[in-house]
């Protein structure tokens, strides 16, 4: 699918098939099922995996849910090249690490090798660190800032299992937009910006963040922090109805028209191993010079 940007290249991960609302993956040695609002069809469950899982994630109909447990260690690593994560069950069905964020690894990565100079990368909702270990891993020194303290730490342990204990590596906990603004005051520029902001939260006053009334301030404000010389914007959605097209046309008017480049948005997708479909998993974009 060429309106897709498809993490095909796992070898410890693999969504093994989908119905019903529901997704059948392979985490390393461990299967889990968990819901998706995208899965809205019906198909026969073939694979065995579906009854033997070691863990699935029941939504309640009053909101969130819970984890019916068999088999399974509190945590556990898995590996995508020579980058490595640790995972684990959270509340509101989460391991920790989204799979389809692969493909934007790689192609940071090699923006990064790329460049031949010394690159600084801004990861803001930074999350458990998947493009911060990735960037570092490529030789870049990054700023990894989120407002979850436990998500930071978390950072820092997938960073050490990928040998970058020592990286230069700064591991910020605080509201992003707060830290950008002083960033900005601070004189501080970054070759490359990467943002996975939520559709929905709250700051640290209580401020009300939605997405589509904040993202494009946030941007313009982020814009401020980049070097003369930058060298990519990263922006990932998981909003529902945004379109990849309303990404490109803020980053267009954001990034392109004060240095030129170009910008393309597409929907992240993960293959599913039974029925060879691609399952659509959010929307990134990308700007590069």
């Amino acid at each position: 699918m060429e309106t897709m940007w498809i993490a095909d290249k796992w070898k410890e991960f693999e969504l093994l098939d989908c119905s019903d609302g529901e997704k059948l993956e392979r985490w390393g040695r461990y299967t889990l099922v968990r819901p998706d609002p995208q899965v809205i069809w019906s198909t026969p469950r073939k694979d065995p995996r579906w009854n033997g899982r070691n863990a699935r994630y029941n939504r309640s109909e009053s909101g969130g849910g819970s984890w019916e447990k068999g088999d399974l260690p509190k945590s556990w690593s898995i590996s995508y090249g020579d980058l490595h994560f640790h995972v684990k069950p959270m509340n509101f069905k989460h391991t920790g690490l989204f799979p389809e964020q692969a493909v934007n690894w790689d192609w940071a990565m090699g923006k990064i090798r790329e460049a031949g100079r010394p690159v600084r990368v801004l990861n803001l909702f930074a999350y458990t660190g998947g493009a911060t270990v990735a960037c570092a891993k490529a030789g870049a020194s990054v700023c990894h800032v989120d407002a979850a303290k436990g998500m930071v730490t978390w950072g820092k342990e997938n960073a050490a299992a990928s040998g970058l204990a020592d990286a230069p590596i700064r591991w910020i906990v605080d509201d992003c937009a707060k830290f950008v603004e002083r960033e900005i005051r601070r004189g501080k520029r970054y070759d490359a910006l990467i943002m996975d902001p939520p559709s929905y939260g709250r700051g640290p006053g209580g401020e009300i963040w939605k997405l589509e009334q904040n993202l494009w301030p946030f941007v313009s404000l982020c814009a401020r922090l980049l070097s003369d010389d930058p060298l990519f914007v990263l922006i990932n959605s998981y909003t529902t109805g945004l379109s990849a097209s309303v990404l490109s046309y803020i980053s267009e008017s954001i990034f392109t028209a004060k240095y030129g480049g170009r910008s393309e948005s597409r929907e992240l997708g993960l293959p599913v191993t039974d029925s060879g479909l691609i399952l659509p998993c959010g929307t990134s974009c990308r700007w590069e010079t």
